[in-house]
């Protein structure tokens, strides 16, 4: 299935009511707008939802791949961590360029919010989507937090 969202279609496929991969301006096959999946994406980008609750579950990937992603996973909505943090966290200090390779190969963006990871100093770097959709997640974020904590 497809979502039309605001940094352009996303293809999503599902299996079991289990999202397993999610692609950046991929249109194939028709919206269901009963997935919970497509209803909660769209929260999100309403800025009505903060944290994904559909399963997500990762296919393939090495153990350091599935880690990282593990750790991504846990930055709070509209925050950022820098690659060599996630490399930190996970033990392996010397790992930032790994960490930015697992990341260009989440298999779930979004859902698994890989574009809250930035380069050292909040460098905009890398992103499986484009630099310009990792931007607009970001901002996304930024404002709802701001509106959110300030009304």
């Amino acid at each position: 299935m497809h979502v039309e969202s605001p940094i352009g279609p996303l293809g999503i496929e599902t299996e079991g009511g289990v999202v397993v991969g999610v692609r950046f301006g991929s249109s194939v096959g028709a919206l269901a707008v009963a997935e919970p999946v497509a209803a909660e994406l769209a929260a999100y980008f309403a800025g009505e939802l903060l944290d994904f609750t559909v399963p997500v579950e990762f296919r393939g990937g090495s153990g350091f791949e599935r880690a990282v992603w593990g750790e991504i996973a846990k930055i709070p909505y509209g925050e950022m961590r820098t690659y060599g943090a996630i490399a930190i966290a996970l033990g392996e200090p010397g790992a930032a360029r790994a960490v930015g390779s697992a990341c260009h190969t989440n298999p779930v963006p979004v859902l698994v919010p890989c574009h809250r990871v930035v380069g050292a100093g909040g460098k905009m770097v890398g992103f499986g989507g484009g630099l310009d959709r990792k931007r607009r997640l970001l901002e996304l974020e930024a404002r709802v937090a701001l509106q959110r904590a300030w009304g």
